[in-house]
């Protein structure tokens, strides 16, 4: 697990217990992501440039 990654919740989550994501973007040249129900459960670690496309094509897809 990374140290020093400030988590936060994605945009786009409820506070209703849905399905979330936490997103730990303050890393140089990482971007971490998780499941906020089971926070211990595994991390993914994308490249920011791809991260970004990731998130301007689920804009797109909306």
């Amino acid at each position: 697990m990374e140290t020093d990654a400030r988590w936060r919740t994605a945009t786009r989550s409820s506070n209703n217990g849905g399905d979330c994501v936490e997103v730990a973007d303050n890393l140089p040249g990482r971007v971490l992501v998780r499941d906020s129900k089971d926070r211990d459960g595994g991390t993914l670690d994308f490249a920011p440039a791809a991260w970004r496309a990731f998130v301007d094509l689920t804009k797109r897809s909306a």
